[in-house]
């Protein structure tokens, strides 16, 4: 994993320390128990049991490493108010179609319902930034070519 720090608000800290928290103490203790009640059905060469708690085991394991990075590399803070798109901005865009749609410009990590999220590092996400409103916004994306119109933009309040 890289060192790179990653944009964080303050929810998904939060969000991201309690899932982690979970999973290091409920999540280990439960899959530890399925473990030992899939080896007590005999051989383990032929237990399809035993092997999904295993397969599992090893996704949380994953799960957690990558929870404990992002936690252990978070840059936390607010966004403020200054016209122009960044990381952590809320930004409201009109498409060729006429459609209007609002974006959360962040990692995936901070993931907020009712908000699509444009990541910096997609083409969307990284076109937005520092687009202040009545911009217009071109990108290219696997299905081509696109092009929005910049609306409106504030810090995400969360």
């Amino acid at each position: 994993m890289s060192d790179q720090s990653t944009f964080l608000t303050p929810a998904a800290l939060k969000k991201a320390q309690d899932e982690l928290d979970f999973l290091k103490v409920d999540g280990r203790r439960e899959i530890s128990e399925r473990i030992a009640e899939a080896r007590s059905h005999g051989d383990l060469r032929e237990n399809a049991d035993y092997d999904a708690a295993k397969n599992e085991q090893g996704l949380m394991e994953a799960r957690i490493r990558k929870l404990e990075h992002v936690v252990d590399t978070a840059e936390v803070r607010e966004v403020s108010d200054t016209g122009k798109v960044q990381i952590g901005s809320v930004v409201t865009v009109v498409d060729d179609d006429g459609d209007e749609l609002e974006y959360f410009v962040a990692p995936q990590e901070n993931k907020s319902p009712g908000l699509l999220l444009a990541s910096p590092t997609s083409p969307l996400g990284s076109a937005l930034i520092g687009a202040s409103v009545g911009d217009d916004v071109s990108y290219t994306a696997p299905a081509g070519t696109f092009t929005v119109n910049v609306t409106a933009v504030r810090p995400y309040e969360g």
